[in-house]
């Protein structure tokens, strides 16, 4: 009788055990960046963003894994994932990454990330020196031609434009990078800047019921008074009737 052999199942971590040791400004801009790419792509099923997020590449090595701060991936089902598998996921690598980078971070960001990204295939990867410890410009990108990166030419605003997305990354001085619509010139919203204008939407709306309850509650007492006026009208002339058979 032949054994089947066991195969050892493959444990592939979702956390290397350390805190995401960054400021609260490279966090801050990450979450923004996030954010904003998935608000953009709600109704798209077919688009998923993350960040933070470990990304295994080769099966059955977990060593070969890159966790990029920021990234969108295009044909892959918009859910929720523990780790992103490439082998599990069609081999769709990542259209766009981003790296919210610092001087702590620079040899990882510009070396080894930057050379795995291209060998996966990342058409494009952008850099931001957030604090400009590092990096001149703060803002760097770079896109695949022909198997290898070639720097992206900067904008006269010193922006760049990506081209998987139809977004314009540009610096707003201490607010960090942002990205733009670039079809319609429409800002992407930061996280604060949509509960901002969540709670303006909310309170417009609540007083435009207010409003309408309001006129609703003015047409009501209209009615009344109308109907008081009417009835009051009614009396008077009953009365004048009766005055008029008794005269």
């Amino acid at each position: 009788m032949t054994a089947i052999p066991f195969r050892q199942e493959v444990y592939y971590p979702e956390s290397d055990g350390q805190p995401m040791g960054e400021t609260d400004s490279h966090r801050r801009e990450m979450t923004d960046l996030i954010e904003a790419l998935e608000d953009r792509y709600r109704n798209d099923p077919q688009v998923y963003v993350a960040g933070n997020l470990f990304l295994y590449y080769a099966e059955g090595d977990p060593r070969a894994v890159i966790c990029p701060d920021v990234f969108l991936v295009h044909g892959v089902a918009k859910r929720q994932r523990r780790v992103y598998k490439l082998w599990e996921e069609e081999g769709r690598v990542p259209a766009m990454v981003i790296e919210v980078t610092s001087r702590d971070t620079s040899r990882e960001d510009t070396s080894q990330k930057k050379s795995c990204y291209e060998r996966l295939g990342v058409e494009e990867y952008f850099l931001h020196d957030l604090f400009g410890e590092y990096l001149n410009p703060r803002l760097q990108g770079f896109r695949l031609v022909g198997g290898h990166y070639r720097p992206m030419d900067l904008t006269p605003a010193g922006a760049l434009i990506s081209q998987t997305t139809g977004l314009v990354l540009q610096l707003e001085g201490a607010s960090g990078l942002r990205l733009v619509d670039a079809a319609t010139g429409e800002p992407l919203l930061r996280v604060q800047e949509s509960k901002d204008e969540a709670r303006r939407e909310k309170a417009a709306r609540l007083a435009a019921e207010e409003r309408i309850e309001q006129e609703a509650a003015a047409r009501v007492a209209a009615e009344e008074r109308a109907r008081a006026l009417e009835a009051e009208l009614l009396r008077f002339r009953q009365e004048m009737e009766r005055g008029q058979k008794d005269g």
